[in-house]
């Protein structure tokens, strides 16, 4: 019980020390919500608000229908243009997509010949650029048929394609990344943290204080990460329920109160790589150098940014022992497919496994630090 009471009140310590720093309490503030709230609402990944000029040289009721056919919050209203006008807008970037009809375009259509439309790119806004050209080859499909009448030849047809997206009908991209920005941050505080937080007792000398006392380095361990642990957790919980519900609007249908004991279990991995990395480092800006490293890759290649599949194969095998990478995906299980323990258990069983090996070496590092 001694063992117990003294790593309470380490934690207790810690959760002072922490509500005396203005300016961690200020980054908290900033990571869990204008860090979250910025990307997911205003990065759109899809076609969103995209400018269109339209150049009609045939004047038909055929062309005009195309053109009203591009309709928000996609596209903006197609602008009309002069054909002689083209090259200028796209040099200077004013439009992404510019449209041209050729004359008699309506004409050589109704005749059986096959006239084409030319939509010019501006390929430098690359996401928009790439996705909306085939928006608009879609459209004007549509368009097509329905105007020549084979739209019921189309549905005739001996088997028909119908896309359903499960989990996600609207393919709101922001969803998704609000969560994963959580995700990124919660892997971030974690391991800086802990580690400015036992660096910070070095430079001021009260780690010494410590040493003198009956404590062991596993008691001073554990009280950094139970009391770092309880700052996240809880930053968490009202980041979910104020910023990502409350503003953003996400309909997550999971469990929180699960999703908050694996974000624990996930803090117990990678607090523990930060106390190893800053028995590593003499200096916070060192380890501030030493952690980039190995923050940036448990960010980009944990699945959140890049699915896995897309990944070499020897790659993926490696972000196996990442824990980062079962916490993106027991995140999108929990809180988007509502995936219960009896689902998600093998990866909960994984990231345990994680956690406790990096908690050994970290330890085993640790008590070699304070015996040096």
């Amino acid at each position: 019980m001694h063992k117990f009471a003294h790593i309470l009140r380490l934690g207790i310590k810690e959760l002072t020390s922490l509500r005396h720093d203005s300016v961690l309490l200020l980054f908290l503030f900033y990571a869990f919500t204008v860090a979250i709230y910025m990307p997911a609402a205003g990065s759109v990944i899809g076609v969103h608000n995209a400018s269109v000029a339209f150049v009609d040289e045939d004047h038909s009721s055929l062309s005009r229908q195309l053109a009203q056919a591009l309709q928000p919050p996609e596209f903006q209203a197609p602008t009309p243009l002069a054909y002689d006008q083209l090259d200028k807008v796209m040099d200077s970037g004013q439009y992404t997509f510019v449209i041209t009809v050729p004359a008699n375009f309506q004409a050589d259509l109704l005749a059986g010949r096959q006239p084409s439309v030319q939509v010019n790119v501006d390929a430098t806004a690359m996401s928009q650029a790439f996705m909306g050209a085939g928006y608009i080859g879609r459209i004007f499909q549509r368009e097509l048929q329905t105007y020549s009448g084979q739209t019921d030849a189309a549905n005739k047809a001996p088997a028909l394609l119908t896309t359903r997206a499960l989990f996600n009908t609207n393919l709101e991209g922001g969803w998704f990344l609000a969560v994963i920005q959580i995700v990124n941050n919660i892997t971030i505080l974690a391991i800086v943290l802990t580690g400015t937080a036992l660096l910070r007792e070095r430079e001021h000398g009260t780690l010494d204080h410590l040493l003198v006392l009956p404590l062991t380095a596993l008691e001073i361990m554990l009280a950094k990460i139970w009391s770092n642990m309880l700052v996240v957790v809880l930053c968490t919980w009202v980041s979910l329920e104020v910023v990502v519900k409350g503003l953003l609007g996400v309909p997550l249908a999971g469990s929180l109160s699960l999703f908050l004991f694996v974000t624990a279990l996930y803090l117990f991995a990678s607090t523990a790589l930060g106390i190893f990395l800053a028995t590593l480092a003499r200096s916070t800006p060192q380890f501030g150098l030493l952690a980039i490293p190995v923050i940036i890759p448990m960010l980009l290649l944990s699945g959140g940014s890049t699915p896995l599949d897309s990944m070499p194969e020897w790659l993926q095998w490696v972000m196996q022992g990442s824990p980062s990478t079962h916490f993106v995906s027991l995140s999108a299980a929990i809180l988007f497919r509502d995936a219960g323990v009896n689902v998600v258990w093998p990866e909960l069983v994984g990231l345990a496994g994680i956690g406790l090996m990096f908690f050994a070496v970290a330890l085993m590092r640790f008590r070699k630090t304070l015996t040096s």
